[in-house]
């Protein structure tokens, strides 16, 4: 059984709760007031880089899995029981 303390405390959590979410309400509001979507310019540029940058990985990945790819194969053959 919880102790008229822990009772009393937790009481007061829950009366605080309305107050807590109308707060946390207004700082989100508050905030996306300050938000403001970008430009057409301003979007065409990050896809190009992030278009880009796709395309330098895979080529990069594309490298180092055909390098490991025929150095696996090359150990198989090396040491191949004949």
């Amino acid at each position: 059984m919880a102790t008229m303390t822990e009772q009393n405390a937790l009481v007061k959590t829950v009366k605080s709760w309305p107050e807590s979410i109308r707060t946390f309400y207004n700082d989100v509001r508050t905030e996306m007031r300050k938000v403001t979507a970008p430009s057409w310019k301003e979007v065409r540029a990050t896809t190009t880089v992030v278009v880009i940058t796709v395309f330098i990985f895979a080529l990069y990945f594309a490298v180092i899995d055909f390098a490991i790819q025929h150095g696996v194969t090359a150990l198989f053959n090396a040491f191949k029981v004949h």
